[in-house]
């Protein structure tokens, strides 16, 4: 029978308790690794998505300084229609060509130069065919001759006459624009208070109407 040498077995009964502590210290580490992890995981991605915020909001503002908006906007001192967008110039076009084209107006022709001249006098390209509409129902309705789709310079028996519609349209672009925006009569209801006092037929709110759906074609 062999013998078993019992020197090779150790019999210091202390080194258990040192075992256990460091299992113990390993489940205590793993434990604490594995509630820290998505901790850590939710707080990055709480900063990218912070971060991201915070670049798109500097990028809305730096826009909006830098081509307005195809809103009305009240500035500290002279006021004027934003007529620069996010659009540019032919893509407005484009959209006002078609929306004229849609109600027949020959008007459409002119499309360019009534951006154009919007432009120019930084005015929202927008109130004049929609003033076209509510004074004339885009040039349908206008006296022979005359040009004259706003019903601008038009009382009792005076009739304002242009030779043609692009003088027609920069001399109303630029009257709004100097008579009007530049003295503070901004938002269609305040040009309305000297444009057309009587208000017939709701002029603010149908001039804002169509306005609302030229942007909304963009």
């Amino acid at each position: 029978m062999v013998g078993i040498d019992n020197s090779k077995i150790p019999h210091d009964k202390s080194s258990l308790p040192s075992i256990v502590d460091k299992a113990g210290k390993k489940i205590v580490l793993l434990t604490a690794y594995l509630i820290a992890l998505p901790i850590f995981i939710i707080i990055v991605v709480a900063y990218q998505m912070f971060l991201i915020n915070q670049s798109t909001r500097h990028y809305s503002n730096v826009l909006g300084a830098s081509t307005g908006s195809a809103e009305y906007k009240a500035l500290p001192e002279n006021r004027v229609l934003i007529t620069e967008s996010l659009f540019p110039k032919e893509a407005r076009v484009d959209v006002l060509e078609q929306f004229l084209n849609g109600y027949n107006s020959t008007l459409a022709k002119h499309s360019k130069k009534i951006v154009e001249y919007a432009d120019k006098y930084k005015i929202d390209y927008r109130l004049i065919p929609a003033i076209a509409m509510q004074e004339s129902t885009l040039c349908k309705k206008i006296i022979k001759d005359s040009y004259n789709c706003w019903g601008f310079g038009i009382y009792g028996n005076k009739v304002t006459k242009f030779a043609n519609f692009d003088e027609a349209i920069e001399t109303v672009t630029r009257t709004l624009a100097r008579e009007y925006i530049q003295k503070g009569l901004i938002e269609p209801d305040e040009i309305m208070s000297k444009y057309s006092p009587q208000n017939h037929n709701d002029w603010a709110g149908n001039v804002n109407l169509v306005m609302e759906q030229i942007e909304n074609a963009l």
